[in-house]
């Protein structure tokens, strides 16, 4: 098994090394992934959007090739961050977010923080609208289990991998190459450790962070599409239901027998989504 990353490009944003993909022409789209993943987890989509759109794909700080930032790894602090790399990608007007898992909750951050840059959110199995997580997720914030648990293990993610995905088909031989790769980054416990514990608590996720963005993103008015995979072991496709109450105008789906990734498992029905939604 050859354990490196698929290729990619790289700009340097801020002196900072950041791995990206951009392809296409067209109205801008942003595919941002979740946490301790990269932007591997949108090559299909990436591919069949950037027939009509200018596709921009990036590791979040401190995941995948991306280098960490300098401070420490928070929600704000990624949303800022993606802003710098559009900025020098050239890409300062309204763009399409489309985010899964934490990058859902970095787009969400992102449209509050700068909402003349968003055109329009798509959340898949977004972070923010529920305090429930995998267990996994939430052991990570007690310490000594934490080590245990970061571990750049063959089986550690295998077992990750097996939970994304209810078809476990899609658990190939490269995503596990890929996945340990992320994993044996010198940085990378490290900056997973400081965003759960940012994020959440062994208890789960915080409730005032969410409160406050959610109330942020309400109130923009942004066209939003809300996607669940039905089967979701990560983030529970309960919180579809919460989200439908906090954000009543946006259009939502929700994929039956589909896991946490539905951009992966259901490549060719989130594109028709989107494509509607931006129609």
């Amino acid at each position: 098994m050859t354990l490196a990353l698929p290729p990619a490009g790289e700009r340097t944003v801020d002196g900072r090394r950041v791995r990206c993909r951009i392809s296409g022409d067209g109205p801008p789209v942003v595919l941002l992934h979740g946490i301790g993943r990269t932007l591997d987890d949108f090559t299909a989509l990436h591919t069949e959007l950037a027939r009509d759109h200018l596709v921009l794909a990036v590791d979040l700080p401190g995941h995948g090739g991306s280098a960490p930032l300098d401070g420490p790894h928070t929600l704000p602090a990624l949303a800022a961050a993606v802003a710098r790399f559009l900025d020098v990608a050239g890409v300062t007007g309204p763009a399409h977010l489309v985010g899964n898992s934490l990058g859902g909750a970095v787009a969400m951050r992102l449209a509050a923080d700068e909402p003349r840059r968003v055109a329009s959110l798509a959340l898949l199995n977004s972070a923010g609208f529920g305090r429930e997580v995998t267990v996994a997720l939430r052991l990570l914030a007690v310490r000594p289990l934490a080590r245990l648990l970061l571990r750049p293990h063959p089986g550690i993610v295998r077992r990750t991998e097996r939970a994304i995905f209810h078809d476990p088909a899609y658990v190939t031989a490269e995503r596990l190459a890929t996945a340990l790769a992320v994993a044996r980054q010198p940085h990378a416990a490290r900056v997973m450790l400081e965003l759960v514990r940012d994020l959440g608590t062994w208890r789960g996720v915080r409730p005032q962070w969410r409160a406050d963005l959610l109330d942020a993103v309400a109130a923009l008015g942004l066209p939003t599409l809300l996607v669940w995979g039905e089967r979701d072991l990560v983030l529970p496709a309960a919180h579809l239901a919460y989200a439908r109450t906090r954000l009543p105008e946006a259009r939502s789906h929700l994929f039956r027998d589909t896991g946490h990734m539905p951009q992966i498992e259901r490549t060719a029905e989130v594109e028709a989504l989107l494509r509607e939604l931006w129609a």
